[in-house]
């Protein structure tokens, strides 16, 4: 189940395993699909080792229903698709396809859309009382379910369930009145009593994404734990996020179903899957287009997992197939130049990254329209660049190049948009005008939340970013609190070697050194430390950061030769790695002379 707060909006998950769906049934599932499917289920214990064998002998595309209902595959089928986890949806793209086109077919056979009458099923289940507090609060909005959606047409059947859930102490238990009319356009559903394994249920069935329109929700029997949610199926939609997801649909590129898949991949966040995709694709094609695609995503890919000198060579092996396939000016070279400074500018080499990103933008210019989005992009990188070289105004001035096109040719909730009100609110925060950082953060947040998965590492970075602007104005709590989202977020989805997750323990290092709790923040300092030391190169501006932090936290201590040290090396790396009149140089040199005094 999926609702929020806003009636008639929809959670992004909604829109990801609808184009997840899209593609697996474009997918042409073969013999070997199973086979991969039967190999997962056995490494992870996925069914008992007997029904494994009998799912092997006898599962074929028609008996897609009993398996699902007999071989306990609903309840991994239905996690995968309400948490959005990509791994064993892909695994299980095979049995979604036939699961749904059985759904279909009996549809076809049993409703007629043009003259059916309505009827009601009902659904019994728990929810925890948080997920039930949201859905009281979605009275008259909007309702969907990402999975395949178990009803029946027995009120007592589905009412044991109810109540057997609602014994449970954090959980409430629901019995779903559902109101179907077969008239409306939506999700196909069909009974499947002939087809199931528990015939006595008189079960109905829902393939994925129905819609239904909240209504009455009130107690059962006086019993505080068992409520009855009124349920009116419907073809109304969120326009804003149909609005995403044709844009989505559009941008996942790719010439094959499994290059469109890869690409959705790394668009919700899932990098490790999406590397392990691309590497068994990369071995299996001999076409060198399809290679230089799969070298730009494990390029990308390894530009976030922070092995900048493996995606540098990534994105180079994909340069080089393009430069002998294609047109001097043709814009996928432009992409790649791009793709090669971002990594470049992850290193801090400013100088470097700029003369990519300017070789990008000089094609673009030439062979496309002034309101592209590739040049929103380039103009992007560029104002991010000469923002980390200190050049704040013609940072804005790229950066405002980049959201005027963005503005103009994107829906208002699309996540590159967020990246541009993100990315003016850094050089703000950087300039000192806290208060116009924060208009714009506050933007970028707004849009995220609507547009990418709760754990997205962008929603990480804009809750950090947040974290910062507070932390700047003296609002320490507010600025922890943000900064604790921000961590939750990375411990969850990434390596423990990541630099995004030393970017975490540093800011709360120095939300706790402003605090005055100094213990905590050389902790968090020092893990910061630690990663950047084994992740980052020698000369990496973000090394000079956490000793410039550790060398301060030392100061405020009173230990001063330990300050002295680090705020040294910090100098050191900084006068190597930006312009001489950075400010962040000038900033060590005035701490090392503070400190100098009072040693």
């Amino acid at each position: 189940m999926v609702s929020t707060d806003n009636l008639n909006q929809l959670e992004p998950t909604f829109m990801y395993t609808q184009i997840f769906k899209d593609i697996l049934l474009d997918m042409k599932h073969d013999e070997q699909a199973i086979k991969q499917f039967i190999d997962y289920c056995r490494k992870n214990n996925s069914m008992s080792p007997i029904n494994i064998d009998r799912f092997e002998k006898e599962y074929h595309a028609q008996s897609a229903i009993w398996c699902y209902t007999s071989f306990n595959i609903y309840s991994m089928l239905n996690y995968a698709l309400r948490t959005l986890d990509a791994d064993i949806i892909i695994t299980m793209g095979f049995f979604m396809c036939h699961l749904h086109q059985q759904i279909q077919q009996l549809h076809q056979q049993q409703f007629n859309t043009d003259h059916g009458e309505p009827f009601i099923v009902y659904r019994g289940q728990g929810l925890m009382k948080s997920d039930f507090e949201k859905l009281q609060k979605l009275k008259g909005g909007l309702m969907s379910f990402n999975n395949f959606l178990s009803t029946s047409t027995d009120k007592a059947v589905s009412l044991e369930f109810a109540a057997c859930a609602s014994t449970e102490p954090n959980k409430v238990g629901i019995l779903f009145i559902l109101s179907i009319d077969p008239c409306i356009k939506s999700t196909p559903f069909a009974s499947i009593k002939e087809e199931s394994y528990f015939k006595e249920e008189e079960e109905i069935l829902f393939s994925m994404h129905t819609v239904f329109r909240v209504g009455a929700i009130r107690h059962m029997d006086n019993n505080n734990q068992l409520y009855q949610v009124e349920l009116q199926l419907t073809s109304d939609d969120d326009q804003q996020l149909r609005s995403l997801t044709d844009r989505i649909r559009e941008e996942v590129d790719g010439a094959t179903e499994w290059q469109r898949l890869s690409d959705l991949l790394l668009k919700i966040g899932q990098f490790n899957k999406a590397e392990e995709l691309c590497n068994v694709l990369l071995e299996q094609t001999s076409d060198e287009s399809e290679k230089a695609y799969y070298y730009h995503q494990l390029g990308y890919v390894k530009d976030d997992q922070g092995d900048y000198e493996k995606a540098i060579w990534y994105y180079e092996q994909g340069l080089e197939i393009d430069q002998k396939i294609l047109p001097s000016n043709h814009p996928s070279l432009a992409t790649s130049y791009n793709n090669i400074g971002s990594v470049y500018n992850e290193m801090g080499q400013y100088s470097k990254a700029l003369s990519y990103y300017e070789k990008a933008l000089e094609i673009e210019q030439k062979t496309l329209p002034s309101n592209h989005p590739s040049l929103a992009t380039s103009y992007n990188n560029i104002g991010m660049v000469y923002n980390k070289m200190g050049e704040y105004s013609k940072a804005l001035s790229y950066h405002e190049k980049d959201l005027e096109i963005c503005e103009k040719t994107l829906p208002s909730n699309h996540p590159s948009l967020a990246t541009s009100y993100n990315n003016i609110g850094l050089v703000y925060d950087n300039m000192g005008e806290y208060s116009k950082a924060l208009s714009y953060y506050e933007k970028t947040l707004e849009i995220l939340g609507k547009a990418l998965p709760s754990n997205h590492p962008y929603l990480a970075t804009s809750y950090n970013n947040i974290g910062l602007v507070y932390d700047n104005m003296g609002e320490y709590s507010k600025a922890l609190s943000y900064y604790e989202k921000d961590l939750e977020i990375c411990e969850k989805t990434l390596p423990s070697n990541r630099p995004s997750l030393a970017t975490s323990y540093n800011n709360i290092g120095l939300v706790y050194d402003n605090m005055g709790e100094y213990s905590k923040a050389l902790s968090y300092n020092e893990k910061a430390l630690e990663i950047r030391q084994k992740a980052l190169p020698s000369n990496h501006p973000d090394l000079a950061s956490s000793y410039n932090n550790i060398g301060s936290v030392y100061n405020r201590m009173g230990e001063y030769s330990k300050a002295l040290s680090y705020l040294e090396r910090a100098l050191d790396i900084l006068q190597h790695a930006l312009p001489p009149t950075h400010p962040s140089i000038k900033n060590v040199k005035e701490s090392i002379e503070i400190v100098k005094e009072k040693s």
